[in-house]
């Protein structure tokens, strides 16, 4: 069975109840808004701001490699381009199909969630937000405005991004707690309150003011 083959018998799927939701649930990542909505809340919580920090930078990282490398250079036509026929539950997007954007966003988002550490996001928002992004792939093919292998590399890419935006926010984290050794006297290459090497006993190296030969 071809793609669109599979595209057309979601069609079936279609009526009057489902129609509405879908297209209002893809339309709130029609620019990511939705998971970086996400990401800005979990900032506001400490249990939760670095998993946050992760989600912002995986939707970036998977935007750029997705809407500015993937797209431009392979410009896949669309389904809906190739059979123009069908009615649409969307406004008819432009752009290459390959990857899907709309899923890369989601993927990103909840793979940062998977891979997130010390703190772990919740489970509870973990698994929320993983069904989340698989309702967004799903909701493309649905709309007939991208194939199952732009939604599957999409998931990739996403994935992929996810996992590097945690361990770049593990570095980032593991740096900021990194304790500061206050320094001493200006000019000193030692730290406040220790010894130079020279004089261990009194804290003055040879030749220092008051003392003797």
């Amino acid at each position: 069975m071809n793609e669109l083959a599979i595209l057309d018998a979601m069609q079936a799927w279609h009526n009057p109840v489902l129609d509405p939701l879908v297209a209002v649930f893809t339309s709130t990542s029609n620019h990511g808004e939705l998971w970086i909505l996400l990401g800005l809340v979990l900032l506001c919580f400490r249990r939760t701001r670095k998993a946050g920090a992760g989600v912002l930078v995986a939707v970036a990282l998977g935007a750029v490699v997705t809407n500015l490398t993937i797209k431009p250079l392979l410009m896949r036509p669309r389904p809906c381009d190739v059979n123009a026929t069908v009615a649409m539950i969307v406004p008819r997007p432009s752009g290459s199909s390959f990857p899907s954007g709309h899923t890369t966003a989601a993927f990103a988002a909840a793979a940062a969630l998977w891979f997130a550490r010390k703190p772990a996001a919740p489970a509870g928002l973990i698994a929320g937000v993983t069904v989340a992004a698989a309702l967004m792939g799903l909701s493309r093919m649905y709309c007939y405005v991208h194939y199952p292998t732009d939604v599957l590399a999409g998931a990739i890419v996403g994935t992929l991004a996810g996992l590097v935006a945690a361990r770049l926010m593990d570095a980032f984290w593991k740096q900021r707690a990194k304790p500061s050794i206050p320094r001493g006297p200006a000019g000193s290459d030692y730290p406040a309150g220790t010894d130079s090497p020279n004089n261990p006993d009194d804290g003055r190296g040879p030749g220092a003011p008051g003392t003797r030969p």
